[in-house]
């Protein structure tokens, strides 16, 4: 397949690079599965315990019911901290009693098997920052760390072993709550995102609502009373009805004209929006984006004779060879640039070139669907399309839109270069 078939079409947002799902529960097994590898990590403590089993300090019915309470501790632990977060404030009544099954357990084991066991409640704190509301976790994970330290002194534990578990109890279960809190923000953030996304549709189709109201609604009352007036003509003055038949064809005429240049309007995508979109999808599929000043300013003061299709023409071409990067290149940076150039006809073109150091064009490529169909859309617009190797080695898009001759050239063109 050749390197312009990579040109697919549709529009660069961030949907189009996959989510990395921060701040979310575990939707597939692969995050299932980055997920336990984290909580793992923390399962270290349970050596404490472990050894202390296998110590043969214990009589055979207290070794048994230590292994018992063990799996009896980490089941919930496990189902609780890889379940799905609550996302309101309130906790169901399973998860408060799996909350304090754990807790009480934690206080039985290690007060009847010994100082080994009070790492149980460095788990107590996890859990408690992963299920809690924040305030509620901080409060809870100091209970538990000051339980941890009594329980401690009451066993007469060795005071390194219990320093070096009510610090990781504290720090662990703060951790936690920071991690639950960034994920309650992230899910905020993204519900906010989708609202205004919807509220800015609405607000569009609105707009356009509001502008169709205002140019057919004149024109069609118009033509409403001229076809009336057209009737009560006819048969008497079939002149006079021809007439007013002949102003109702010219307002229909004008009727349609108005309505195709709004719907055009609303569709016709623009430079700064089209950047602003291509910016992030660039960032988040991880390619450095190297934009040059000249496409950082509003085009239209910079570029006076750039036409409203014109531009509109850019920006399609900007969308389709961005996408082009994000999908198929395999580049890791992108320079976009725009700047008029002179032909030899004397005609004066805007150019915008995307140019990626990715894997380049294949031998022997042929425009696919994309590449074909901008090409058609800037050839309306008075343009055309260039595609090859870029001076990274990578690919690189050109489009070339005219620009229209303006009253004060001297003021606004730059000066032609010698021929």
């Amino acid at each position: 397949m050749g390197r312009d078939e990579r040109a697919g079409g549709g529009t660069v947002t961030e949907p189009e690079v996959r989510d990395i799902g921060m701040g979310m529960a575990p939707e597939t097994r692969r995050q299932q599965i980055v997920k336990l590898c984290w909580t793992l990590v923390y399962l270290l403590y349970m050596g404490y315990a472990v050894a202390d089993l296998v110590s043969g300090d214990h009589t055979v019915w207290a070794t048994v019911l230590g292994w018992l309470g063990l799996v009896a501790f980490l089941t919930p632990y496990l189902y609780l901290v890889l379940s799905r977060r609550p996302r309101g404030v309130h906790l169901a009544a399973w998860q408060w009693a799996a909350l304090g099954w754990l807790y009480a357990l934690a206080v039985t084991l290690s007060l009847t098997l010994g100082e080994a066991w009070l790492m149980l409640f460095v788990y107590v704190t996890i859990t408690s920052g992963v299920l809690l509301p924040f305030r509620l976790a901080a409060r809870a994970v100091v209970a538990v760390s000051m339980s941890l330290l009594g329980a401690g002194l009451l066993l007469h534990a060795n005071g390194w072993l219990l320093t070096g578990l009510v610090l990781p109890s504290l720090l662990g279960g703060g951790a936690m709550m920071g991690v639950s809190q960034m994920g309650r923000t992230m899910r905020e953030l993204r519900a906010a995102r989708e609202t205004v996304a919807h509220l800015a549709a609405n607000e569009e189709r609105l707009r356009l609502a509001r502008d169709l109201h205002d140019l057919l609604g004149h024109s069609l009352s118009l033509i409403t009373l001229k076809s009336e007036l057209a009737g009560r003509m006819l048969p008497d003055k079939p002149e006079e009805a021809a007439r007013q038949v002949a102003d109702i064809e010219r307002v229909s005429r004008q009727a349609l004209v108005d309505v195709r240049e709004a719907v055009s309007g609303f569709r016709r995508p623009t430079l700064a929006v089209e950047l602003a979109g291509v910016r992030t999808a660039l960032h988040t599929a991880g390619v450095e984006a190297e934009i040059a000043p000249a496409l950082q300013q509003p085009v239209t003061t910079a570029h006076p004779g750039l036409g409203a299709e014109q531009e509109g023409a850019l920006a399609w071409a900007l969308r389709e060879a961005v996408t082009n990067v994000v999908r198929h290149s395999g580049a890791t940076a992108c320079e976009l640039s725009l700047d008029e150039v002179w032909e030899a006809d004397e005609t004066r073109y805007l150019r915008l070139e995307i140019a990626d150091d990715g894997r380049g064009p294949a031998r022997g490529h042929h425009a696919g669907n994309g590449l074909s169909g901008l090409e058609e859309r800037l050839v309306l617009s008075g343009g055309r399309l260039e595609t090859g190797a870029s001076r990274r080695g990578g690919f690189a898009v050109r489009a070339y839109v005219p620009l229209r001759a303006v009253q004060d050239r001297e003021a606004t063109e730059p000066s032609r270069p010698p021929c």
